[in-house]
This record gives C-alpha cells, structure tokens and sequence, in this order.
C-alpha cells in the first residue's frame, strides 16, 4: 500500500487509490477502464477528497495509458 508522500507511478497505483475509496473499475477494455477512472478521480479531486499532487499523478498516468492504448 502506498505511504503518505509516496508518488503513484502505475496503473495499479490509481486503481488501489480508487479502491480505498470504495471504486473498482474494471470493464476488460483497459482503455475505458482509464477514462472512467480518470471521471472518478475528476470527482473525489473535486470533492476535496484526493489531495492536488495525487490528482495530477493520476491523471498522468491515466492519460499515458490511454495514448499507449491507441497506439496498440
């Protein structure tokens, strides 16, 4: 589990994010799986839940998936 402080650096470090607020996402489709994890992060950011830099963690690497995805 990641300690106060510690940066995210993977895909697996935004879903256990999520799962500590109660959100598992997973559709088979890792590319819909980003993006509807990056509207869940969008909302707990927004909500005062998830602090600035874990926001902008997550968004980086949702966003790195997501081109990685399209590329094939």
């Amino acid at each position: 589990m990641r300690k106060v402080g510690e940066k995210m650096k993977t895909f697996y470090d935004v879903q256990q994010l999520l799962k500590k607020y109660g959100t598992f996402i997973y559709t088979k489709d890792r590319s819909v799986d980003a993006q509807m994890m990056e509207d869940e992060i969008r909302e707990l950011y927004e909500l005062g839940m998830v602090d600035k830099q874990s926001f902008q963690e997550a968004l980086l690497i949702l966003k790195k998936e997501q081109r990685e995805h399209q590329k094939g």
